[in-house]
Parts: C-alpha cells; sequence; structure tokens
C-alpha cells in the first residue's frame, strides 16, 4: 500500500526527474511518460526500451548512481 508521502507526489514532476537523472547517466529513455490510462494512481509509464538500454539502468542502478 502506498503512503500519504508516494501519494502526493506529481507524476509529472516524477517522470521529469526521472528524465533528467537518467539523462545524466547517460541513458535515453524515449518512452517516458505519465500514465493517462489511470490518473487517480498517479503511475509512471517506463515504455519500451532497448535491451542495451534496460542492461545500462541496471547497472547504473546497481552501482547506486555513481560512475
Amino acid at each position: 500500500m502506498a503512503t500519504k508521502e508516494q501519494q502526493d507526489i506529481d507524476p509529472f514532476t516524477a517522470v521529469e526527474s526521472l528524465r533528467a537523472a537518467s539523462a545524466e547517466a547517460g541513458i535515453v529513455l524515449p518512452s517516458l511518460s505519465v500514465d493517462a490510462a489511470s490518473p487517480e494512481l498517479r503511475l509512471v509509464e517506463l515504455g519500451r526500451e532497448r535491451s542495451d538500454v534496460a542492461a545500462r539502468l541496471a547497472e547504473v542502478l546497481q552501482r547506486g548512481g555513481r560512475e
């Protein structure tokens, strides 16, 4: 279950934060968007990515964002 804090996060702000952070790590997520089909859930759509992009994202997350 989502906490009150999690529910208060604007999905558009979250998308822009993720877009900026991923770009800083050299990762482009072209399908990143807010899921308009369920606005009350505030879902972020990561979209379909190439396997090399997914692998690069996994590497960055495993390192905690450190290069």
